[in-house]
């Protein structure tokens, strides 16, 4: 493929990654098999503070983000143990893919972008006190929260992430707490006090809109961006 075919490729994924979807019951334009593949065995689904499943965790590590409104079809797809093959853009340093599809290799089962909404829970307010097992990252590389070892998933905005990195740290001991969901997907966080204990916590403000490009991005300090300025008359 000439190198202006796989810019024009590599553009339109993109796209279609911030919200520009492809159908996943049509036939699609596109051949995401060209794109690099990774395989491994899903440890766990990652899910949004609404309780959506955003992506998954190989058993090596390897953290594979998706679409929040495939949350269905993902989960009818893949189940954790299951072998599955990835393809999508890989991060340069990072053990990190943004998925354009995701192919359970026992059912040849693939779910590709589309465009129906996934499942949402009622929340309730949850703690939880563990290890750091692994850091979770947005699609643009940005610490956005992590996985302790019972698999409990915490989330907080990119901002206050990045400004305690140090203390999010995998080993690192935490206690979180703050608005979450339980389900048979699993247990996620949206964190709103965090600190090594119960008796040492930060308050996290900030926030709390939609993961991926068109989220809104709170100022350095975690408060929430100013208003944008009057039209002139």
């Amino acid at each position: 493929m000439s190198r202006l075919k796989t810019g024009l490729l590599v553009a339109t994924l993109l796209a279609g990654a911030a919200g520009i979807a492809v159908a996943q019951q049509a036939p699609t334009t596109y051949d995401f098999t060209q794109l690099p593949g990774v395989q491994g065995k899903v440890a766990q689904y990652t899910l949004t503070p609404r309780g959506e499943v955003d992506g998954l965790i190989l058993d090596d590590g390897t953290e594979v983000n998706f679409p929040p409104f495939l949350s269905t079809e993902l989960v009818y797809a893949v189940r954790p143990g299951d072998t599955v093959t990835i393809h999508g853009l890989k991060a340069r340093t990072e053990p990190m893919v943004m998925a354009m599809s995701i192919t359970n290799d026992a059912t040849h089962i693939t779910v590709s972008m589309g465009e129906r909404p996934g499942p949402r829970g009622e929340e309730t307010p949850l703690d939880a006190q563990g290890v750091i097992k692994t850091q979770l990252h947005s699609p643009r590389g940005e610490l956005n929260g992590v996985v302790l070892q019972d698999d409990t998933i915490v989330r907080l905005p990119p901002p206050a992430a990045q400004q305690m990195a140090a203390k999010l740290a995998t080993g690192q001991t935490i206690y979180v707490s703050g608005p979450g969901m339980q389900s048979p997907l699993g247990r996620v966080i949206d964190a709103r006090q965090i600190g090594p204990s119960k008796d040492q916590l930060t308050q996290i403000a900030g926030p709390r809109g939609p993961r991926g490009p068109r989220g809104p991005r709170p100022g350095p300090d975690g408060a929430p961006p100013p208003p944008p300025p009057a039209p002139a008359q």
